[in-house]
């Protein structure tokens, strides 16, 4: 199994420049300690993202790296014109040196598709439309597209990728509808929730996949070919005690964040994000076993049972979130780097 690093880029009540500086320290010591890849998320209007524009980040983490992978988890394909995000990928595939995986989605939050004009219901037809003129973009010279959303005609690509015929996609789903759609497209796969959620869509991702037949763009440094992962929020120190001391602060801040639009709504109920279902506090995440807390032992033993009932090849952590202080965030690192990833790696 391998390990990749998500990260929000969230609101750290510290000056943006500060986060954006231990940010780049965090990511060249889980690129040292061999992470696999890097995926950032994209969030608009929000305290959960300070990094709303990915490709901006990215560039300068392609910088700051030499192993690490690299991309968006998720591009919201639907805010962008097809047109300058291929122009985009081909820069950072070149920035990276080859290592950019590109993830790609629609958006999880009308709310946010609602400020960009964009509406929640039309927002899937829109991103397959810009998803197959993307694809179309970036194995091509001159682009002819002809769509309901996107159309071009003739347009010169002056810009073409490293990896050919262009880096792999990912997608991030929440839900069976999308995890299907996965795999019927053979996209590498990540998803979340609680134990029952994440298996569902994992079974939905591997049926679409396995009447496909194959991964559209098979990296043989996964078993099939293909990369099929969960996030989990993991916080390592040297005892349980300690983990929780500072990650239910870290965690709390974070679900407050995560519902931080849908409170501004005048939304309350359970703590959701459309069919994303999230504990109301770090201990309920606990519980549902998106939040994995404790020594190197406890985090270990944890993450083996859930890769076994998962099926799983891939697990993305995320250590690095909410008010988490550098120093704890670089000490959970080193823990789970030096005591768990080696175990990790044989399953």
């Amino acid at each position: 199994m391998k390990i990749g690093l998500f990260d929000h880029v969230e609101h750290g009540q510290r000056p943006l420049a500060t986060l954006f500086d231990e940010r780049l320290r965090f990511i060249e010591a889980a690129d040292a300690a061999g992470f696999y890849c890097l995926h950032v998320a994209e969030h608009h209007a929000t305290p959960l993202s300070m990094v709303p524009v990915p490709g901006v980040y990215l560039g300068a983490v392609a910088r700051a790296t030499k192993r690490m992978r690299l991309g968006p988890l998720v591009y919201l394909l639907p805010l962008y014109s097809p047109l300058r995000l291929i122009e985009e990928i081909c820069m950072l595939d070149h920035l990276s040196s080859g290592r950019l995986d590109v993830g790609v989605g629609r958006g999880v939050s009308p709310y946010e598709l609602k400020f960009h004009k964009v509406e929640h219901d039309q927002s899937r037809d829109i991103f397959i439309d810009a998803f197959k003129c993307v694809s179309a973009g970036l194995i091509t010279d001159k682009l002819s597209y002809s769509g309901v959303h996107f159309t071009y005609e003739n347009v010169p690509i002056a810009l073409r990728p490293l990896q050919q015929p262009h880096p792999p996609f990912w997608y991030g789903s929440s839900n069976e509808i999308g995890s299907t759609w996965a795999g019927e497209q053979g996209l590498h796969f990540v998803t979340l929730g609680p134990m029952a959620t994440a298996k569902a869509n994992i079974t939905a991702y591997k049926a679409a996949l396995a009447k496909r037949g194959a991964p559209a763009q098979p990296k043989p440094e996964f078993p099939g070919g293909v990369a099929i992962g969960v996030q989990r929020h993991i916080f390592v120190a040297d005892t349980d005690a300690q983990a929780r001391r500072f990650g239910k602060p870290a965690m709390d801040v974070h679900l407050a964040h995560l519902n931080w639009l849908r409170t501004m709504h005048g939304q309350s109920g359970p703590t959701s994000r459309l069919n994303v279902p999230r504990g109301a506090d770090f201990e309920a995440c606990v519980a549902d076993r998106t939040v994995i807390a404790g020594s190197p032992q406890t985090v270990r033993a944890e993450i083996e049972r859930q890769a076994e009932e998962l099926g799983i090849n891939y697990l993305l952590t995320y250590l690095f979130l909410g008010t988490m202080s550098l120093p704890e965030a670089l000490r959970s690192l080193q823990l789970f780097s030096t005591e768990v990833m080696p175990h990790l790696a044989k399953l």
